[in-house]
């Protein structure tokens, strides 16, 4: 038997649910609940290794919630910044806004309606590129509500963010944060999206002087990867594997 996949709305924000393959809305357990950025992009071609993992016991069945973006410029910036070309409007850094309707009205809804599990421990964020950038700032504003975060390629060039999560009073808590990132990410660029490889170094050790543990924090480098979706999807299975996998502790 087969996982499901089917879109929704909550209000006037549209996501796709992923709903594994032993799911049922009377089981006594709740499942674990990943609410991922930029809707399904990062799983909907993914299901079937995903479910191959649910069978070889590498990872319990997980509820996926693909949150669309109303507009991801905006949406996943966490302070206005002036756009890096011509060819794209500015950054409108309405992040905290965002992350504050997701936290108080859009979580209380999926577990309102769909048998996920309540406790942070199995609560989710993680998303790619701007998408992981404010995965990350999820935690930062609201470390109680999610102890797993998934940072694919987060976008640490924007500007300030590298420094604001250093500053941070951010604790470690029960948290685990799976950061990746591309050798070859913004290589062939001018703007300060060159910084993209040395601004995630700078954060993961930031998290780890902050007291993060080996067990806690984890950063993969994937050798050769430029910033591609292709490279995101592929992360996006062992970010997943890594946080909720046999291995955890």
């Amino acid at each position: 038997m087969n996982g499901s996949l089917s879109e929704h709305k909550a209000g006037e924000r549209r996501f796709t649910l992923y709903l594994p393959p032993s799911y049922s809305p009377d089981s006594s357990r709740g499942f674990p609940a990943v609410y991922v950025q930029d809707g399904s992009s990062l799983f909907q071609d993914q299901i079937k290794l995903l479910e191959s993992t649910f069978q070889q016991r590498r990872l319990p069945e997980l509820v996926l919630i693909g949150i669309e973006p109303a507009s991801r410029l905006d949406e996943y910036t966490p302070w206005p910044a002036a756009s890096l070309s011509d060819r794209f409007p500015d950054f409108g850094g309405m992040g905290y806004h965002y992350l504050s309707n997701i936290t108080n009205r859009f979580i209380p809804f999926i577990e309102e309606n769909w048998n996920v599990a309540r406790e942070p421990q199995s609560r989710g964020m993680i998303g790619a590129s701007l998408g992981g950038l404010i995965s990350m700032f999820a935690l930062i504003k609201y470390p109680s509500v999610f102890a797993n975060i998934g940072s694919i390629s987060g976008s640490y060039w924007y500007e300030n963010a590298a420094e604001a999560i250093h500053l941070s009073s951010l604790k470690p808590g029960t948290a685990r944060v799976f950061m990746s990132v591309g050798s070859e990410e913004g290589c062939e660029k001018q703007s300060i999206q060159r910084n993209m490889l040395r601004n995630t170094k700078q954060v993961h050790q930031s998290l780890k002087e902050k007291g993060f543990t080996e067990n806690q924090l984890c950063l993969s480098i994937e050798q050769g990867a430029v910033h591609h979706r292709k490279y995101f999807c592929q992360q996006f299975i062992i970010a997943l594997e890594w946080l909720y996998g046999k291995n955890r502790s």
